[in-house]
């Protein structure tokens, strides 16, 4: 063995280590879903270059990957066809897949509970596998849309599992929203099956609580939770013209404030200080900051800070130094001041690539030292400074993978993870 086969071992040797500890990445967007990673990850990447491993996925999904210790969540569904109305053999996948070298650790096959919404029209968006899993007490918690919420140890082993409807609503879009962990709670949005929002037993899938309003038809967004001034915890939720405040261990609602998002939300609000910022509406794109400035109660006039019609439909933005960050599904990279609402930049990206049809962009941004990491469906990913003046760093395409990226990344110990519907990639240098 020569010096330089020797040192290529060493090295992947303490590559390989150095990814199974440290950073995890438990839920949809990081901690409280704001999208921002701990350290630097690479910039650039191809087939010949910082793609450490990929894993063959079993079936397309939008769901994005979760990360704890040295493995890997994510999720698939197979065995429909698009525009089809048969569903009968519709399958959904929980995949853990070793981080250090991309191997199939377990995988589990769930069987669809039917009747499920033909899988044609807005559905095939995102399909059957949108819901991102989430980790917490060392178990993992995976929604499933109409089949329910399952629990498994990290080994695999199935603990309990839960229906939390199989209602639809009038526009059969499907189920998008992730489940979030609690102090012991865990909180799912079965919006799409049954209207209501539920506060679980981790241990055992007993509801501790549940809301329930025609409200959250459309309300797609995942919730995340606000620290108040008076160190209180608020379940943080935007529906069609509302924003909503609710108390995480019981589901009650505190406050709410009028917004003029309508339609669908699907963007998941972002936390700054006492201040949230929604995006979202259908079939007009809305975006504001709200001042939360009451406890309890209707939020007051005052309240609405800013609002603006250049936002996003379904990608959720980053908060980085006090300006907002995001690629608007019409594929441009766009940035504006989250004390003002003021557009900075606005700058088109080239997105779309072979195959593109529908919108460029469904991925939210995430952010990791200080660069902004935004991932079209067709036409690669792209990097550009966390900065007033647009600065685009590099435009990286799998050619390879000629299916679409729909999951936002995740991020753990310098590699970022991108899902695709074929496969699952550690980018690593």
């Amino acid at each position: 063995m020569n010096k330089f086969t020797v040192f290529t071992f060493l090295f992947l040797t303490i590559k390989m280590i150095s990814l199974s500890m440290g950073e995890n990445w438990m839920r949809f967007r990081g901690t409280n879903g704001q999208g921002i990673g701990e350290n630097s990850v690479p910039i650039d990447w191809d087939e010949k270059k910082n793609i450490l491993w990929r894993c063959r996925l079993p079936g397309p999904g939008s769901s994005s990957p979760v990360i704890f210790g040295n493995r890997v969540f994510i999720t698939s569904f197979s065995g429909v066809k698009e525009g089809s109305q048969d569903t009968s053999k519709l399958v959904r996948h929980v995949l853990c897949i070793d981080k250090k070298n991309g191997t199939v650790i377990w995988k589990d096959d769930v069987d669809a509970i039917l009747p499920e919404d033909p899988y044609r029209g807005f559905l095939t968006e995102h399909g059957y596998a949108s819901n991102t899993p989430v980790v917490a007490s060392n178990k993992l918690f995976v929604y499933l849309g109409k089949s329910g919420v399952h629990s498994y140890n990290l080994d695999g082993k199935k603990l309990w599992q839960k229906n939390l409807g199989t209602g639809s609503t009038s526009r059969k879009w499907g189920s998008a929203a992730s489940p979030i962990f609690f102090n012991n709670i865990l909180i799912v949005s079965a919006a799409e099956e049954s209207l209501a929002l539920y506060g679980l037993d981790p241990e055992n899938g007993e509801q501790k609580w549940k809301s329930q309003a025609d409200s959250l038809e459309m309300a797609y967004a995942t919730p995340v939770i606000m620290k108040s001034k008076e160190s209180r915890f608020d379940l943080v939720l935007p529906v069609p013209g509302e924003l909503w405040g609710m108390n995480p261990e019981t589901g009650k609602l505190r406050w709410f404030g009028k917004t003029n998002i309508t339609g669908n939300v699907s963007p998941s609000p972002v936390i700054g200080k006492d201040t949230v910022y929604i995006f979202g509406g259908y079939p007009s794109l809305r975006r504001c900051a709200m001042k939360i400035d009451k406890q309890k109660g209707e939020l007051s006039e005052e309240a609405m800070i800013w609002e603006d019609n250049q936002s996003s439909y379904v990608p959720t933005p980053v908060l980085v130094d006090g300006r907002l960050y995001w690629a608007s599904d019409t594929g441009y990279a766009c940035c504006a001041d989250a004390l003002s609402g003021e557009m900075l930049f606005r700058e088109r990206l080239d997105a779309r690539g072979k195959g593109s049809k529908g919108k460029p962009f469904y991925a939210g941004a995430v952010c990791a030292g200080g660069k902004i990491y935004v991932v079209s469906r067709r036409g690669g990913a792209f990097v550009f400074n966390a900065d007033k003046k647009f600065e685009l760093i590099s435009h990286n395409k799998i050619l390879s993978d000629d299916s679409q990226f729909h999951g936002t990344p995740a991020m753990s110990d310098g590699a970022i993870f991108l899902r695709s519907d074929n496969y699952l990639y550690c980018i690593s240098e």
